[in-house]
């Protein structure tokens, strides 16, 4: 794609809807797939697992980020 050098505001205004519309495509097909994840049986026992999963996930990437800080 080739921007004009004329228009950055144009261009950024674009750039901006285009990230914010892929935003919420990615949440529209989270959404659906949740939706169908949560009628299934096992739900409970997997969302838990995920949570776990996540926290800890959530956990190492702030670590690893504080130590990335400190030593640069």
């Amino acid at each position: 794609m080739i921007f004009a050098e004329d228009g950055i505001v144009a261009n950024l205004i674009a750039f901006i809807v285009g990230v914010e519309l892929g935003q919420l495509l990615a949440l529209a097909g989270i959404l659906i797939l949740t939706g169908y994840w949560r009628r299934l049986s096992s739900f409970a026992k997997h969302a838990g697992l995920a949570n776990i999963a996540l926290a800890i996930a959530g956990a190492a990437l702030t670590g690893y980020q504080v130590v990335g800080y400190f030593n640069s």
